[in-house]
């Protein structure tokens, strides 16, 4: 965490937020926006436009962490939580929300920066698995549409697989369109002939 970051700390306590300010100063020089009432919570993160989010709760219900994890999205910025006890339900529905780092114990200054260099480097890969899957989901999604129109296409010229393929591939080339869009176009227009 050598870059300097733009954090939002929620903190409903004044005094406990100028320690968490106090120990982000300690670790580099970033732009910390400090937030007191959580009312407007959402709008007041997007605002900002934060690398990370730091949320330090006392003692937070179910409801709270549902709320500040649906206002921080966590799934789009990194979500450090720091707790001062420990729950076992919570902590999953914490993970379960998409929280990169759920701190029991409190926030001392001196864990501040490995705390928050974790929960970038935890959200960084979740979002590269994220990413990876989808693309997985999509190609195998693509296959199955090109399965289908090689399977339309062998009935309906008589054809096997291999000259199916071609088919599909000298069309993709001729209109200059990938496979997959070819093969859809053909899975939708047999769909409506039938």
């Amino acid at each position: 965490m050598n870059e300097r970051l733009t954090i939002i700390v929620v903190e409903t306590d004044q005094a406990r937020a100028a320690e968490i300010v106090e120990g982000l100063r300690l670790s580099g020089q970033h732009e910390i926006h400090v937030i007191v009432d959580d009312k407007g919570l959402a709008a007041r993160i997007a605002d900002c436009k934060p690398d990370i989010i730091l949320i330090d709760i006392s003692d937070p219900s179910r409801d709270v962490l549902e709320e500040i994890a649906l206002a921080a999205r966590p799934k789009e910025h990194p979500v450090a939580m720091f707790v001062d006890r420990s729950d076992a339900a919570l902590t999953r529905a914490a993970i379960e929300a998409g929280v990169s780092a759920y701190v029991v114990d409190g926030l001392r200054a001196d864990r501040i920066k490995p705390i928050l260099d974790t929960a970038i480097a935890r959200f960084n890969l979740f979002n590269r698995v994220r990413t990876e899957l989808e693309a997985t989901r999509a190609a195998l999604e693509e296959r199955k549409i090109i399965d289908r129109a090689k399977a339309i296409l062998m009935k309906a010229r008589g054809i096997d697989e291999e000259a199916a393929y071609a088919l599909l591939r000298k069309t993709a080339m001729d209109q200059g369109k990938r496979i997959a869009d070819i093969a859809r176009q053909l899975v939708m227009a047999a769909s409506l002939l039938r």
